[in-house]
């Protein structure tokens, strides 16, 4: 028995979280699972009703699940990071999620926006450390307000989390058993003590993975290869900010933000599963939101869980409707309403 927490969050959350929980209900009859889904109100509706976004007793209460479900977190009536901080970064950091995983795959070359790309060319893994770095949340000001303010902010690396993750990326690299090639992205010539730190751990752990062959490429560079020669990634790792601005750009050589999952991963403990396009409240209620991404992440979730071959299969029906029957990856252009592609997907399951 899964227990799964599920958070539909803001705008069109609910809408794609609802499409999600239609596919684990028909993988868990078809595969032979069974799980139990609760639904928590973690949100702007609730940060507007009570001022409170996590306490740290919720916090406790998700820690007894063996999963959680996100939709969206992002209210247009709350000032930017509100939310953010107050509910997605809190439960990362909490329930140290130092795993970021972003899956990078092209189903249908005809959204792609790269000239000549096929499938093929368009499949990699970014690993992305999700608990330190700049957005840790360390700085100060000093002299706010006046015209000699200065602002910092601290890039906080450690050598724990920081090889942590790049083991987690060598794991995986060999499990996922394609090229068996993993790129660290980083800056090092010029933020030269994170860099430093980063740049010896992953040469250090390599040793313990001769079967792993490695590369390194400057995160400008990985920016412009992503576009020219996607083909040449197989995994990467990076720090917490540059993997967040690289992932954006992998999904829109994907197809766009329709089709983006995510999972924030603790690998001893409760990992957490979106889709990465936020909550868009300009088609909040319109029933036109492309709910594949958070299909995917359900996907992710199933195969976190260790349902893998559920997880594959939700994989694999997202991947025939893509080729099949939608006519963009768009909100409103899919040629179907959020709904029917999700009952699209679980007729093809």
């Amino acid at each position: 028995m899964y227990r799964i927490a599920v958070i539909p969050g803001d705008g069109t959350g609910p809408e794609v979280v609802n499409e999600g929980l239609k596919i684990i209900e028909a993988s868990a009859k078809k595969y032979n699972f069974k799980y139990e889904a609760t639904i928590f109100d973690f949100g702007g509706e609730r940060y507007l009703k009570t001022a409170k976004t996590l306490e740290d007793k919720d916090i406790e209460e998700l820690k007894k699940y063996s999963a959680i479900y996100l939709g969206a977190i992002g209210h247009p009536d709350i000032k930017p990071g509100i939310l953010e901080t107050g509910i997605l970064l809190k439960l990362r950091f909490s329930l140290d999620q130092y795993i970021n995983l972003r899956p990078i795959k092209l189903y249908n070359a005809d959204f792609c926006p790269l000239k000549d790309k096929k499938p093929e060319d368009i499949d990699f893994v970014v690993v992305r450390e999700n608990s330190e770095g700049l957005y840790k949340g360390m700085g100060e000001f000093k002299d706010k307000g006046t015209k000699d303010e200065v602002a910092i902010q601290i890039s906080y690396n450690t050598r724990k989390g920081v090889e942590r993750c790049i083991r987690y990326a060598f794991e995986y690299a060999r499990q996922r058993n394609k090229r068996k090639k993993l790129t660290l992205c980083g800056k090092t010539n010029v933020l030269t003590y994170a860099w430093d730190l980063w740049e010896r751990t992953f040469n250090e752990v390599a040793r313990d993975y001769p079967d792993i062959a490695t590369d390194y490429a400057h995160v400008d560079a990985t920016t412009m290869w992503f576009v020219k020669n996607p083909e040449w990634f197989d995994v990467i790792v990076t720090d917490n900010m540059f993997g967040d601005i690289i992932t954006d750009l992998g999904a829109m050589i994907q197809g766009g933000m329709g089709i983006a999952a995510g999972g924030n991963i603790n690998p001893h403990g409760v990992s957490m599963f979106e889709p990465i396009g936020g909550s868009a409240p300009k088609y909040t209620g319109k029933n036109v939101i492309n709910p594949l991404a958070a299909i995917c992440a359900a996907g992710m979730m199933l195969e976190n869980l260790g349902e893998v071959k559920a997880g594959k299969a939700v994989e694999d029906a997202v991947i025939k409707v893509v080729k099949s029957k939608l006519k963009s990856l768009a909100a409103g252009k899919m040629g179907y309403s959020t709904t029917e592609v999700g009952d699209l997907v679980v007729k093809n399951l």
